[in-house]
């Protein structure tokens, strides 16, 4: 029996590559999610696909309005150079602050002007591996839909709380749920061992390039570093130190 999709020139797949750009995710509300894997995690996660494109070959527990499509077909629609046999679209999730809240004595990852979607997946990944409460980013963010920033966090981005927001909504969320901000630098204040990473608080990062923007250091109730062996690396990158920070609250935690 022939796929329902047989063309790489079909609507329906014109429409899967235009949704790899931000523009038309954002316009839509949509986004895509590539592979078996994602897609059960997605799933297990509570979401539900808008439609889901499966390739003749593979055999998948599909959830909703599924069209079978040539491999070629599909692969015309991955981001990637080849698909992975299924590709799927969803509803974007809402990372407004206001759409979440913390219980209490809340861990939180705080990480500024994030540029690399890796990174941000990454971010995602260390804060549902430690057990922590949810990741807020705030300045300059790259789209947490972004189909790279999905796969580097292998799922988490399903299920691990996520607030985009900026330092001005920010500041007083934190103030009247009584959590502590501290802020890393490379250099800055005493070390992080020596720290007291108990209680309500927000470890904050900033990016490798420009460090912590003014808005974060006033912010901050506290400054500490990560201490580094003197040398010519001068900085971590930005999800090594959350998940040096971010762990070692846990830790602390018990």
């Amino acid at each position: 029996m022939a796929p329902d999709i047989t063309s790489p020139g079909n609507d329906r797949i014109k429409w899967l590559v235009r949704l790899r750009e931000r523009r038309h995710r954002d316009t839509e509300g949509l986004f895509v999610v590539e592979g078996s894997r994602l897609y059960s995690r997605a799933l297990q996660a509570g979401l539900s696909p808008v439609i889901t494109f499966l390739s003749e070959d593979v055999d998948a527990d599909t959830v909703g309005e599924v069209l079978s499509v040539d491999v070629a077909a599909l692969d015309k629609a991955s981001y990637r150079e080849r698909a992975e046999g299924l590709i799927a679209v969803f509803r974007q999730m809402d990372h407004s602050l206001s759409a979440f809240e913390v219980g209490n004595g809340p861990l939180l990852l705080v990480a500024e002007n994030v540029e690399k979607p890796g990174n941000l997946g990454a971010m995602l990944r260390t804060v549902g591996a430690a057990g922590a409460d949810a990741l807020i980013t705030v300045g300059d963010t790259v789209d947490a839909h972004n189909p790279n920033t999905i796969r580097a966090s292998t799922g988490a981005l399903f299920s691990v709380p996520l607030a985009m927001t900026e330092w001005d909504e920010l500041t007083p969320w934190l103030t009247v749920r009584g959590i502590r901000v501290i802020a890393a630098t490379p250099s800055g204040g005493p070390s992080l061992w020596k720290t007291d990473l108990t209680g309500p608080i927000a470890l904050v990062v900033g990016s490798e390039d420009r460090g912590l923007t003014e808005s974060a250091v006033e912010a901050a109730e506290d400054i500490i570093r990560i201490p580094q062996a003197e040398g010519p690396v001068d900085s971590l990158n930005v999800s090594v130190s959350a998940a040096i920070l971010v762990f070692e609250a846990a830790r602390q935690r018990g």
